[in-house]
């Protein structure tokens, strides 16, 4: 790792630089902790930025759910005719639509989060990972306000299992650990290699069918569960519906378990590529 740069407040309220070499991961989450004002800054602008001038603001965080149920429904509910284990089928689709939404949202932000504040990054000195972290923060708003969508279809339908409605906040961090592990690769990866951005819309959309959102787990024939269970979404959908209904699909534990896997690895592995990586970002940006 590179020097670690420290502002430090005199008795006297100035301020003066400390350059500590080799000890930059010492400081480095005590430097986020730091920071935490600038993350709530950053996530706040973002936020405002995103609803400027939209008529509906915020609301968007249920319309665009709504209409993606609207289509499901249509295509995989009535045409197709897949299964929803019993539950209201819009619900069934919301249940999936939560994570997934959020997620990729949060790959399609985070993946130009670091380009796009260019001029914060390469004249200022702050963790990095401040930003990707506030695309993060910014996207829990539009979740959050979809939740309130879940939440009333699920009283008028009396469809929750509120028993298992306790384990939710499980899933929402295992969620929100995943899109971050993802974030620190593709922010990281993206300012070394500008079209990584035009790869990752691709992969979303193809990501979309390969998860269990508009279909349940169990219409995938049996051979291929435990492959496909290597989608991590598979088991946070999974757990997002069991959190809400009490749908325990096949595979629903190994499924869990290699979701647990997948995200600690990604979070790991991304969190120390990003850290090799962050030295370089003021120059290569």
């Amino acid at each position: 790792m590179g020097a670690q740069i420290r502002i430090t407040m005199k008795e006297d309220g100035s301020y003066y630089l400390i350059i500590e070499a080799k000890k930059a991961q010492k400081h480095y989450f005590a430097d986020l902790y730091r920071y935490k004002e600038l993350l709530l800054f950053l996530a706040w602008r973002d936020v405002l930025v995103r609803y400027k001038q939209a008529f509906f603001g915020v609301a968007w965080g249920v319309f665009r759910p709504l209409l993606s149920i609207i289509a499901f429904t249509f295509i995989f509910g009535r045409i197709a005719g897949f299964p929803s284990n019993e539950v209201y089928y819009p619900l069934f689709v919301l249940a999936g639509m939560l994570p997934w939404l959020f997620i990729s949202n949060n790959v399609l932000d985070t993946c130009q989060g670091l380009v796009n504040n260019a001029p914060l990054v390469s004249k200022v000195y702050f963790p990095r990972m401040i930003i990707p972290m506030a695309q993060v923060l910014m996207n829990l708003v539009d979740f959050f306000v979809s939740v309130i969508l879940i939440l009333i279809m699920g009283i008028v339908t009396h469809s929750f299992n509120w028993l298992t409605f306790l384990t939710l906040p499980l899933w929402i961090t295992l969620m929100i650990l995943l899109s971050t592990g993802v974030g620190l690769w593709l922010s990281s990866l993206t300012v070394l290699y500008r079209d990584i951005r035009l790869l990752v819309p691709f992969f979303v959309q193809f990501g979309m069918f390969i998860s269990p959102i508009g279909y349940s787990f169990a219409i995938i024939p049996e051979k291929w569960q435990l492959l496909y269970s290597l989608n991590p979404l598979v088991g946070i959908i999974n757990g997002f519906r069991w959190a809400f209904f009490g749908i325990v699909d096949p595979l629903f534990v190994p499924s869990v378990i290699i979701a647990l896997f997948v995200t600690g690895a990604l979070l790991i592995s991304g969190f120390n590529f990003f850290r090799n990586m962050e030295n370089t970002f003021a120059d290569t940006i």
